[in-house]
């Protein structure tokens, strides 16, 4: 019996160790990332327009919905949803590191290789958008009823809506930072990656401050240029982040791809 215990320790929620990196870091991963874009170009494209569509569509709700109160939920819920589409781009990332050349169908597959811990993932982040979408509803009634609202009058809902928004922008920050990333490479359960992910994070707060911080503003530069800068950013962003894989979690071999 306790060896039996001792095997489903090993075998389920696990947690590989991590580095301890410079709080800098994610700049290098940038400038790696930059160069995974000049090597796969053309894939780049391809899923830097397809990941256009996905802002460009939230950006279309909020204009039409008349309504300024759905820009934050909108902008949450593209961050929420955002690192569950990413596996075509970390496989890129991944067969640039083996030397291999990287092709779409070959990318498309990876959507596949751990179809339970990837997928589960996928509906954990629709979850917590559902949840963040219902507390946002629940906030804006708060919002004042006045037609030009003063500052004093929006602060009340200003407020709570920061702080929820940013409480599950860290909470979701935590545990998808290199999930996606691990159920790909190491095929493990999804809360061996959680769990890793979540550990990796708390051992590297600097770093992830100022990695979460870049995120934040190459999001921001996309929705003001239309959604149109997506196509460049998500690659980007997609590829640094297999980079900060690659430099954070633990691996019993050194990797000489960062």
């Amino acid at each position: 019996m306790p060896a039996t215990r001792q095997l489903d320790r090993t075998e389920f929620a696990r947690c590989f160790d991590s580095n301890v990196i410079s709080p800098f870091a994610p700049f290098h991963w940038l400038a790696l990332a930059f160069k995974d874009m000049a090597r796969a170009p053309i894939l780049s494209l391809i899923y830097g327009l397809l990941f256009s569509i996905i802002p460009a569509v939230i950006m279309w709700f909020v204009i039409n919905s008349g309504s300024p109160h759905v820009i934050l939920p909108a902008a949450v819920a593209f961050a929420l949803i955002g690192p569950s589409f990413a596996a075509g781009l970390y496989d890129v990332a991944w067969e640039l590191e083996k030397g291999h050349t990287p092709t779409f169908s070959h990318s498309l597959k990876s959507m596949f290789r751990n179809p339970a811990g990837e997928w589960g993932f996928a509906i954990l982040l629709l979850v917590l958008m559902i949840v963040w979408m219902r507390l946002a509803a629940l906030i804006y009634a708060l919002y004042p009823n006045s037609p030009n609202p003063t500052l004093e009058e929006l602060s009340a809902f200003l407020t709570l809506g920061s702080i929820v928004g940013g409480i599950l922008l860290v909470s979701v920050f935590a545990i998808s930072a290199f999930t996606p990333q691990i159920m790909l490479e190491r095929r493990v359960d999804i809360m061996t990656a959680v769990v890793t992910s979540m550990n990796a994070v708390r051992k590297n707060v600097p770093a992830m401050i100022v990695w979460c911080a870049t995120i934040s503003v190459l999001v921001v530069v996309g929705f003001l240029t239309g959604a149109a800068g997506f196509i460049v950013i998500m690659p980007l962003l997609a590829y640094a982040s297999w980079h900060g894989y690659i430099a954070v979690v633990k691996t019993k071999k050194p990797r000489h791809y960062e």
